[in-house]
């Protein structure tokens, strides 16, 4: 009976080999889970900076005994991002966590729900559904049940995450909205006084003199306005072994970044110039110089002054009117000129290539060089720039001739395509513009010709009201397209004056022996002037050309 059972199922023996191998297989299996942890606000309970909060630690255990319950799952690391914006995707430890999934260390990434992972619905349908499926790797969201290894989870994920970035963008709008609401009253609304002020500890929103930093300031305005230069001012302030604004804000113990170097607790010229054009010491509330990108992002961007919170009045100053207008005045003029009021050539447009500052203009010997203001301040701080400025003329004098040539070939090819593309759009345009001003014309007799069919009896009242509204909708719609058309064609004509504005701007400097300041101020964003290169032995120049 068994043999002819067996001759009946030769493979089946086989079979459960097969299926007792896979078993084992399986059993060998492990899987290796990234734990990640995230809060974006501290908790309040910390007693240092360093701490960590009860919720970053509520997180750990509970993520730790769910893995840990799982008999076939190692944990290869625990990743915390504290005091991240869920939005944001510069966290250091969350960028490890994608890391280590692209180079496949880890199975599953382990969070409490997707949120603590991500707000942003762009990252949740790039890497968590798409990303994380094409590298075998498994996210789970505990309290959610986030899980993409569940069949038709994916659009429950797709919601989960777009109702978590609305919650954002929302909170963004309703923060916004009452904050703007603060600044037009004049209520000061940053977590960090502005420096030679502190917070009224009766008033919120209110600020008065800060005793010790007030003093720094009036000698600031009062060193300037004896003729005293920024880089002078800030050597003297260095000298003195007074901390600037940020170290001083951190030896107060106010809760702010610590300086990454010795350069971040000097002062620089920088520092001098922003605190000598600053509203707020006069009196007058100033805020909303910056706005943000976008709620995905905690980068700012300037604000133009017409957008700018500004309140008169608002705290007592510690600069008076009349310093405060003398100091003004003196810094009207930007540039500061040489001897006998000659602006410089390179005034304002040099860069050191290694701290980003604007050079300064020194003399020695009868010959003008420009240099490095951070080394001029301190020697440790940048291992700065030197140049004469003779030399960087003919450099510069150089390149505009190279430039002005390759530009003028190529833009005299580009410039006959283009002005003959433009020549025919605005003749259609203005054939076009010529048929609609007839169309607007025969509307405008045939609702005179409606009018005085009324009049005459020949339609009633409600068909003229009909028949005249339909006209005049058409109308309207004619009218509105005439307008863009005109747009359109005043568009083109601006560009046709470019294009040989341009030409003509660069055909004055063809073949120039002379760099003046009117050239560079033309013709350069910002020059960067670095060290000599060791193999070539000359010195790195890098030109930023307006056009």
């Amino acid at each position: 009976m068994n043999e002819t059972n067996t001759l009946k199922n030769p493979y089946t023996a086989i079979s459960n080999n097969k299926i007792e191998e896979i078993k084992t297989v399986a059993e060998k299996k492990r899987y290796r889970v990234a734990i990640y942890c995230r809060l974006s606000q501290e908790d309040r309970n910390k007693k240092n900076k360093e701490d960590e909060s009860e919720s970053i630690k509520n997180q750990k255990i509970m993520l730790t005994e769910y893995a840990n319950s799982n008999e076939d799952w190692d944990i290869v690391g625990t990743f915390v991002d504290e005091d991240w914006a869920g939005m944001n995707q510069d966290r250091p430890n969350y960028n490890k966590v994608l890391e280590l999934a692209e180079r496949g260390e880890v199975d599953i990434v382990l969070c409490k729900s997707l949120n603590r992972f991500t707000r942003d619905s762009i990252v949740v349908e790039q890497y968590v559904l798409e990303k994380f499926k094409e590298w075998n790797v498994r996210f789970i969201g505990l309290v959610d049940n986030t899980d993409t290894a569940l069949k038709g989870n994916r659009k429950s994920i797709q919601i989960n995450g777009l109702t978590n970035q609305w919650y954002i963008e929302d909170m963004s709008d309703s923060i916004k909205s009452a904050l703007d609401i603060k600044r037009n009253k004049g209520e000061y609304i940053g977590s960090v006084p502005l420096y030679g002020y502190l917070k009224d500890p009766n008033k919120k929103g209110h600020l008065i003199i800060d005793p010790v930093a007030s003093k720094v300031v009036k000698q600031i305005f009062s060193l300037y306005n004896q003729g005293m230069g920024k880089t002078s001012i800030a050597r003297e302030l260095n000298n003195q072994g007074i901390p600037n604004p940020t170290e001083y804000k951190r030896q107060q113990g106010i809760a702010y970044k610590t300086p990454p170097n010795k350069l971040g607790t000097q002062w620089k010229y920088f520092s001098i110039s922003d605190i000598l054009g600053n509203e707020m010491y006069k009196g007058n509330m100033v805020q909303g110089k910056y706005g943000s990108v976008s709620f995905r992002t905690k980068k700012n961007k300037p604000r133009p002054k017409d957008k700018w919170f500004i309140v008169e009045g608002t705290h007592e100053a510690i600069i008076d009117i009349d310093l405060w207008n003398s100091v003004q005045s003196k810094r009207n003029n930007n540039y500061k000129p040489y001897k006998g009021g000659k602006i410089g050539v390179f005034a304002q447009k040099c860069k050191c290539e290694y701290c980003g500052y604007t050079m300064k203009s020194c003399k020695s010997h009868n010959d003008r060089y420009l240099r490095c203001p951070t080394r001029q301040v301190n020697k440790s701080d940048c291992i700065g720039s030197f140049i004469s400025e003779e030399r960087l003329k003919k450099t510069v004098l150089r390149e505009l001739n190279l430039l002005i040539k390759q530009y003028l070939n190529v833009e005299q090819l580009e410039e006959s395509i283009i002005l003959k593309r433009v020549r025919s759009e605005k003749e259609q345009l203005q054939e076009e513009i010529s048929q609609y001003e007839g169309n607007i014309n025969k509307y405008s007799k045939a609702l005179k010709d409606l009018f005085m069919q009324k009049v005459n009896g020949h339609i009633t009242e409600e068909e003229f009201i009909s028949l005249s509204t339909e006209l005049r909708k058409d109308k309207e719609t004619i009218e509105q397209q005439l307008i863009q058309k005109k747009d359109k064609l005043l568009e083109l004509s601006n560009e046709q004056e470019t294009i040989k504005s341009k030409k003509e701007l660069l055909k004055q400097y063809i073949n120039v022996t002379e760099l003046s300041r009117e050239m560079v101020d033309n013709l350069i964003e910002y020059i960067e002037v670095g060290q000599k290169d060791p193999k070539t032995h000359k010195k790195t120049i890098k030109i930023h050309w307006k056009i």
